[in-house]
C-alpha cells in the first residue's frame, strides 16, 4: 500500500561491491519505472517508531519492478551502516520516488556524453552506462572513474569488463569507453600515475570541448567542484555540465 508516496520494498538481493559498500536489489511491486540518474528516498522505522530517511542513487533504470541501490557506508552514519552490514534478503524497507529530473540521461538525447565519477558517485552513472549499452549507443558515451585504488571501485568488475572492450559475452554491443584514475595506489601493470585528477589527466580522458558533450559529474563536493573547474578551463560549456554532489549517512 502506498502511504504519502512511500512504497513497500522487499530486499531480493545484496552484493558486496567493496569492503565498505553494497548494491541492494529491491522489489517494489508498483514501481513506475525510472530514468538513468534518478534516486530514491529510503525510510527505516525502528521498533519504537523512530524513523530515519536518506537518499540513495539508483544503479538501475527502466520499467522493471526490481530496482538497484548502491550504498557506501559512512561509519558514523545512521542508515548506511545498517544497509551495508545488516540488511538481508527478505527484509522490508520503504522507498519514495523516483526522484530527480535534472541529473538524468535518456538515450534519445543528442550528442556525445561524458560521465565523470568520484568514489561512490559512480552509482547513478552506472545506470547511464547500462542504459546506453542496452540502447546500442554506448560508443557515444565515455566514463572517467576516479577511485583511491582498484579495490575501492564499486561495480568494478562490470566496468573493467567494458574498459577491456569485452562487453557482454557473445554480444556485439558497443561498450562505453571506460577510463580509470587512481588517487592513492594503482594496480599492478598500470601505466599511468596515481594522484588527484589534474587538467592534463582530464583532458586526456574525456571528449574534447569542441565536440560539445553533455557532461555528468558525480561525487563528493570537493571532487565535483575541482573537476567542474577543470572542465570550464578546458573550454567546456558550463551549461552542458551537470553535477550532483553526494553525502551520506
Amino acid at each position: 500500500m502506498i502511504v504519502a508516496g512511500w512504497r513497500p520494498a522487499r530486499v531480493v538481493g545484496v552484493t558486496e561491491q567493496t569492503a565498505s559498500s553494497r548494491s541492494i536489489l529491491l522489489d517494489v511491486s508498483d514501481w513506475p519505472g525510472n530514468d538513468p540518474g534518478q534516486h530514491v528516498d529510503v525510510r527505516l522505522t525502528a521498533e519504537d517508531g523512530y524513523q530515519a530517511v536518506r537518499s540513495y542513487s539508483l544503479a538501475s533504470s527502466g520499467d522493471s519492478t526490481v530496482v538497484e541501490l548502491g550504498v557506501d557506508e559512512i561509519p558514523a552514519g545512521e542508515v548506511s551502516p545498517y544497509l551495508v552490514r545488516d540488511v538481508m534478503v527478505g527484509d522490508e524497507l520503504e522507498v519514495k520516488g523516483p526522484l530527480g529530473r535534472f541529473f538524468v540521461w535518456r538515450p534519445d538525447q543528442e550528442g556525445p556524453v561524458q560521465l565523470i565519477a568520484g568514489g561512490s558517485g559512480i552509482v547513478p552513472l552506472v545506470a547511464m552506462v547500462r542504459a546506453a549499452e542496452a540502447a546500442g549507443v554506448g560508443s557515444s558515451m565515455r566514463l572517467l572513474y576516479s577511485v583511491r585504488s582498484a579495490a575501492d571501485a564499486m561495480f568494478g568488475d562490470e566496468l573493467r569488463n567494458d574498459a577491456e572492450g569485452n562487453g557482454a559475452a557473445g554480444s556485439e554491443r558497443a561498450a562505453v569507453d571506460v577510463r580509470w584514475a587512481y588517487t592513492r595506489s594503482a594496480p599492478p601493470g598500470w601505466n599511468g600515475r596515481a594522484g588527484r585528477l589534474d587538467a592534463d589527466a582530464v583532458a586526456a580522458a574525456v571528449w574534447p570541448a569542441d565536440r560539445r558533450p553533455l557532461v555528468f559529474v558525480c561525487g563528493p563536493t570537493g571532487f565535483v567542484e575541482h573537476v567542474s573547474r577543470i572542465l570550464v578551463q578546458l573550454g567546456h560549456d558550463p551549461e552542458r555540465v551537470r553535477t550532483e554532489r553526494f553525502g551520506g549517512s
